[in-house]
């Protein structure tokens, strides 16, 4: 489920994240230029602290891997647990009925779980809401529910309807991430197939245009002609032989983490790399549909595998794990009017150095990074709410809001 090797100890406590680091072969060591190979664990980054950003403790839950909210709703946050679980936090405090219940269909440990959940743009009156999981087989499940017509704190479980059926070859890189785009579209991240190395068939399942695994999609999730959704008319690869027309954009090991910016509708995608390099792509608003992004060719900067990979986009940052990372933690560019300090900044982390990092994206390129003198162990994932404030969710238990001194 998670970006690299997230493997559970016990129920709850998991030694390593994210999508496994060693698990396939040995990468080439060529490299191509990037912007910014600077990360986390780099003597170019120096550590900096940002003057007046902290972190407020939310609340502790069961290993939670990621928190959202719906538009216009500034008193709830919605916590994901990666056992199926989906938990309310109403002005501050935590209510006890959780808003959705999927254990018994969820398969949960090690990078499988409830991963995420979206909200519909008009969720305030549709109720309407997705989820992505990994069912009891193994494989992924992309579904729509909607919200009790008596109580908005809780779901109608009776409302569940299938959109995407995704079977996973091996049990980790399952992606999970679910994105409303600017265009009002959903957006879907699915990994490799898992294993190591992207090993599957000739040219890897992240290069083929054949199947979802290795992409981020784009649908209606309305739904056209008595289909479970639509395929925008705009997608990149409709009517292309031999091509899904679900897909946006390619060439991806992990994307775990991925977003918009909720100012400009740019999108910023921390795709979890192999063993050596992790990567941050980022294009502009619309700019990334069709997008290669290189993988299993090209890891991060570096020549991973032979072959080729047409029209790769280069990643604008970087980092080695021989700086201490071991898999990239994906965030957002801060819009929140009360973080002055991070205004217009991507934040972001790794999940085995749990220092938080913020540069400043741009097309081909990006800022120095910037620690910001904050910590969060274990770190899964980041979210947002409807007023833009941004969150740091560690999978010990803990979910933090990032704040002004």
């Amino acid at each position: 489920m998670l970006p690299r090797a997230f493997f559970a100890l016990a129920a709850t406590v998991v030694l390593v994240l994210l999508g496994c680091g060693k698990d396939g072969g040995t990468g080439a060591s060529s490299a191509a230029s990037t912007a910014t190979t600077a990360g986390p664990g780099s003597p170019a980054a120096p550590a900096r602290r940002r003057a007046g950003v902290r972190l407020v403790r939310v609340g502790s839950f069961k290993a939670p891997v990621y928190v959202t909210a719906p538009a216009g709703d500034r008193t709830r946050l919605f916590v994901v647990e990666q056992a199926g679980v989906i938990r309310v936090v109403r002005n501050g405090r935590v209510l006890a009925q959780p808003f959705l219940d999927i254990r018994a269909d969820v398969s949960a440990g090690g990078e499988r779980g409830l991963l995420s959940m979206a909200f519909a743009p008009d969720y305030p009156r549709s109720g309407r809401f997705y989820v992505d999981f990994t069912d009891r087989s193994g494989d992924s499940r992309v579904q729509e529910f909607r919200r009790s017509a008596g109580d908005p704190n809780v779901a109608d479980p009776s409302t569940r309807r299938q959109l995407l059926f995704q079977p996973q070859p091996q049990p980790n890189h399952n992606g999970g991430q679910l994105q409303f785009g600017p265009d009002g579209l959903l957006y879907i991240g699915f990994g490799d197939g898992g294993g190591g190395g992207d090993q599957h068939g000739s040219i890897g399942n992240a290069q083929d245009l054949g199947t979802w695994l290795g992409k981020i999609l784009r649908i209606d999730p309305l739904g056209a002609s008595g289909r479970p959704y639509g395929v925008p008319s705009g997608n990149p690869f409709t009517g292309r032989d031999g091509a899904r027309p679900e897909i946006y954009a390619y060439g991806l090991r992990n994307p775990w983490r991925f977003s918009f910016d909720r100012s400009t509708g740019d999108i910023a995608i921390a795709d979890v790399g192999q063993e050596a390099v992790e990567e941050v792509d980022f294009m502009r608003r619309g700019a990334a549909s069709g997008a290669n992004f290189g993988w299993r060719v090209w890891e991060g900067n570096r020549r991973y595998a032979s072959g080729s990979a047409p029209g790769a986009v280069d990643p604008v940052l970087t980092y080695a794990h021989a700086t201490g990372g071991c898999s990239i933690t994906g965030g957002y560019i801060v819009r929140d009017p009360g973080l002055p300090a991070l205004r217009g900044r991507y934040v972001y982390g790794d999940y085995c150095l749990g220092k938080l990092m913020s540069t400043q994206l741009r097309a081909g390129g990006a800022s120095a990074p910037r620690r910001l003198g904050l910590y969060v162990s274990s770190l899964a994932s980041f979210g947002q709410d409807a007023r833009g404030r941004v969150y740091a969710v560690s999978l010990d238990g803990p979910v933090y809001r990032l704040a002004s001194r």
